[in-house]
């Protein structure tokens, strides 16, 4: 089994120890996952997209080629390779403003593009049909983000971008672990191995 992971956070994967004003409870999550993968003999193919200075936004130029080519870039198209060989994505990101981050977004816009969509590499993708697991960090308690908000990653992310090109198998799970104290948040961490079925 191969696990393709998506991590978007500034301080990167290994700021998951506690360390003041260097510690990410996505990180803490990124590592969980890793753990548990590979307890299972599965192998992790990491992304961390700030480490690879992933450049989120959409020029004039990559809007072109987003509507006519297979692809934009080597970045994306590699970005694209690795998503089809994979039996898990997983992305790993905070909430920010109830929303992604925007490499995150940048990511979904880039690598997914119409004029890849529709040159046949999609029904690679399809094929494989690979669980999406969506792990997310937020202050704000997801009850309240689910109904109070409308729960806009799980619109956007499901319904809006792996619904629409027949990826159906969708997780989300959330984390709030800004107001729990140390034993509560190794309870969320210890939780994840059977969130990963």
């Amino acid at each position: 089994m191969k696990a393709l992971i998506i991590f978007d956070h500034p301080y990167g994967p290994q700021a998951s120890e506690n360390e003041p004003h260097n510690r990410s409870f996505s990180a803490a999550v990124y590592k969980k996952v890793r753990e548990t993968i590979e307890a299972q003999n599965g192998e992790v193919d990491l992304i961390d997209l700030r480490a690879d200075n992933f450049d989120p936004v959409m020029t004039r130029e990559d809007l072109v080629a987003w509507r006519t080519q297979p692809f934009i870039d080597q970045q994306t198209d590699h970005y694209f390779q690795r998503l089809i060989t994979a039996d898990k994505i997983i992305f790993i990101f905070p909430i920010w403003w109830e929303g992604m981050p925007a490499s995150t977004k940048g990511f979904l816009d880039k690598v997914l593009a119409k004029g890849r969509l529709k040159s046949g590499d999609l029904a690679q993708l399809q094929k494989k049909n690979p669980d999406v697991y969506v792990m997310t960090v937020s202050g704000t308690p997801t009850i309240i983000y689910r109904f109070w908000y409308g729960n806009p990653i799980v619109k956007m992310m499901k319904r809006g971008t792996f619904h629409k090109i027949g990826l159906r198998k969708f997780h989300w799970i959330n984390f709030n672990a800004e107001e729990r104290k140390l034993q509560g948040r190794v309870k969320m961490l210890n939780a994840i191995p059977k969130k990963l079925k």
